[in-house]
């Protein structure tokens, strides 16, 4: 299964925004934080998880998604969220904290929710299996059309819930993707440090389902990996599990000082950013070319140079709303 001109456009495109948009937020996060540095100044308050190298994975599956399709994604969301359709004005005044976020700002960049491309995220490690798995059974006791995919880190393969949920998608025969963003770091531990087995997709075969692993961050590999165990999942054939080779190429969070690498490992993974590497693929191929890549890179700049905007000039919620929609 190969992306279309057309996909391949999207797919590129999605990858800017998502870079473009956290090299935005990236700067804004440190307003107010120095000389020293407290999470808690600025504009943005709190922990801040950036997702830069990580673009394929997303990209990739979700180009095979509709609105109505269901994605648990994990604390480190944005380019899942923006490859999903979340509203970028919205999800950027969320993270701002904004009273026009996608929850009034009271979820932050770690809570992202939208129930209009049924897309929602969480801080917890494998919290959104759980929820992957009942949206998926909900949907088959329904009669209704549609899958859902959990997004996770490879530390969450070692949680109670990975399993649990793994076992309860074969057993009910689940429309359900589970795809693996393996990049090698637990936060500061590495996977070799953590885990018993060198890939994740082995499990599978633990639940009765196909495990595929997809090398190389490639974004188009992931498209054809994540197009095949998708299209299992439609024709109601059950869940699939994808493990994809992926690298972060920022810190687990803005202010981390990533001690706990290898030296030259980082240089070595900027070298291999994959959205320089997608361009040069797409313009070897002919599927690209030199216009129609400075038309996306100036259309991808004002969608977040707006999305910004929008949410600098929003206003934040009035303290006497502090416990509105606490529950809702």
């Amino acid at each position: 299964m190969k992306p279309e001109r057309t996909q391949l456009h999207w797919m590129y495109q999605q990858m800017l925004v998502s870079r473009f948009f956290e090299e935005a937020i990236e700067k804004i996060y440190m307003e107010g934080k120095s000389p020293a540095f407290n999470m808690a100044k600025g504009p943005i308050p709190g922990e801040m998880h950036l997702s830069n190298g990580q673009e394929p994975c997303a990209v990739g599956v979700c180009a095979h998604l509709a609105a109505s399709d269901i994605v648990t994604a994990t604390h480190r969301p944005h380019h899942i969220a923006i490859a999903k359709g979340v509203n970028l004005n919205e999800m950027a005044a969320e993270i701002f904290g904004k009273e026009t976020g996608l929850s009034g700002g009271r979820g932050g960049h770690m809570h992202l929710f939208d129930g209009r491309v049924n897309f929602s995220c969480s801080g917890i490690i494998a919290q959104g299996m759980g929820p992957a798995v009942g949206a998926a059974l909900s949907r088959k006791l329904q009669g209704k059309p549609g899958v859902a995919v959990a997004f996770l880190g490879e530390g969450a393969a070692n949680q109670g819930a990975f399993h649990e949920t793994l076992n309860l998608a074969a057993v009910w025969q689940l429309p359900v993707v589970f795809v693996i963003e393996d990049n090698a770091w637990g936060i500061s531990v590495a996977k070799r440090q953590s885990t018993a087995v060198d890939r994740n997709d082995g499990r599978a075969a633990a639940y009765g389902m196909p495990g595929t692993f997809v090398p190389g961050n490639d974004p188009v590999a992931i498209f054809a990996a994540a197009g095949e165990a998708i299209d299992r999942a439609r024709r109601g054939e059950g869940p699939s599990l994808i493990e994809i080779e992926t690298y972060r190429l920022a810190g687990h969070f803005m202010g981390d000082a990533e001690g706990y690498r290898p030296e030259g490992e980082k240089e070595a993974l900027q070298a291999r950013d994959p959205i320089p590497a997608f361009r040069t693929l797409l313009l070897g191929e002919g599927a690209l070319t030199e216009a129609e890549d400075q038309h996306l890179v100036q259309a991808a700049r004002e969608r977040v140079d707006a999305a910004i905007r929008f949410a600098r000039d929003s206003a934040y919620p009035a303290p006497e709303t502090a416990l509105e929609k606490v529950f809702v």
